[in-house]
């Protein structure tokens, strides 16, 4: 059986040698045939130069450099690609993914599962971010079609045909938990302790963290914009609720002199309600522009996919 790794990088050059060392040795020791799929997503840094380096002494190694940060979405979308294996493997160059979590995941796909994944545990996490993630997954799977589960990243094994259900999957705007949860195919899960990245630093922000949360929550519903509706017929209700009574008042009491501070607490409250609504539609609206567009995933200005260790070939378009 042929494993494929799928490892996108993004100014890894720190790191990138150890990481190779050391899956290298792991996949030796289980007895597996084996490819490298290395994914430069527009790195800064000696990323390429050290992929070259590697590829030059190991065959086994295929890579492929963006013409610029495209993101680990895409990133990961031309790894798929790229992959020959039965079974593939989705991993960090950071060495937060263990290599020695690799051999259970083949043993687990053995026993008949298409979809291995690795849940970390968020021992060492900040109590905020704990509790953060923890009220993001209660939330999203309240609104979402698919589940998904608090810990679950992209470290997990894809057997051929789960691999190739997600490269049938070809939308623009992708989220790729929701769209491993979407396939389906017999799944299993075992949990790992979190690993401390060796070298560098995250370059996850909060911004980034927050963006790639709504990304989750839009991607794979459209209840906001049903939730959008239920509002506006609230509001709606109680209007008409409120007039009523005013008309009441009046007819009974005579008029008297409307509050100022109320109506502009009310003129306020249902501006901001609008802008919130034309949001989330715009939100809509800009998935529904990218998509139409029909532009590439991404662009390869180097790799060395057609011919393992030739020279890099300049700008792919895919």
């Amino acid at each position: 059986m042929l494993v494929s790794l799928v490892v996108p990088c993004f100014n890894e050059e720190e790191i990138l040698g150890c990481f190779h060392a050391r899956v290298t040795e792991q996949m030796t020791r289980l007895g597996h045939d084996f490819q490298l799929v290395y994914i430069d997503d527009g790195s800064a840094d000696r990323t390429l130069p050290v992929l070259e380096e590697l590829a030059a002494a190991d065959p086994r190694i295929r890579y492929l450099s963006f013409s610029r940060n495209f993101g680990k979405e895409a990133a990961m979308l031309a790894g798929l690609q790229h992959a020959d294996g039965d079974a593939v493997v989705i991993m960090d160059a950071d060495l937060q993914h263990p290599p020695e979590l690799i051999g259970r995941m083949l043993d687990e796909h053995a026993h008949g599962y298409d979809q291995v994944v690795a849940r970390r545990t968020r021992k060492g996490d900040r109590l905020t971010r704990t509790l953060g993630a923890r009220a993001y997954y209660w939330l999203i799977n309240r609104l979402v079609d698919v589940e998904l589960v608090d810990g679950v990243g992209d470290f997990r094994l894809l057997s051929r045909r789960t691999v190739d259900a997600v490269l049938e999957l070809t939308e623009c705007n992708r989220f790729s938990k929701g769209l491993f949860a979407w396939v389906g195919f017999p799944t299993t899960t075992f949990g790992y302790e979190n690993a401390v990245r060796e070298q560098g630093s995250s370059t996850w922000t909060f911004g980034k963290l927050l963006n790639y949360g709504l990304d989750g929550l839009l991607s794979f519903n459209n209840k906001p914009l049903r939730a959008a509706l239920y509002l506006g017929m609230v509001l709606m209700s109680v209007a008409l609720a409120y007039a009523a009574w005013i008309v009441g008042f009046a007819l009974v009491k005579g008029v008297d002199t409307p509050g100022y501070v109320t109506l502009i607490v009310v003129v306020t409250a249902l501006a901001g309600v609008q802008m919130v609504i034309v949001s989330v539609v715009g939100e809509y609206v800009g998935r529904i522009y990218y998509e139409v567009k029909r532009r590439p995933h991404f662009l390869v200005k180097a790799d060395n996919t057609a011919v393992p260790n030739q020279p890099a070939r300049e700008f792919v378009r895919r």
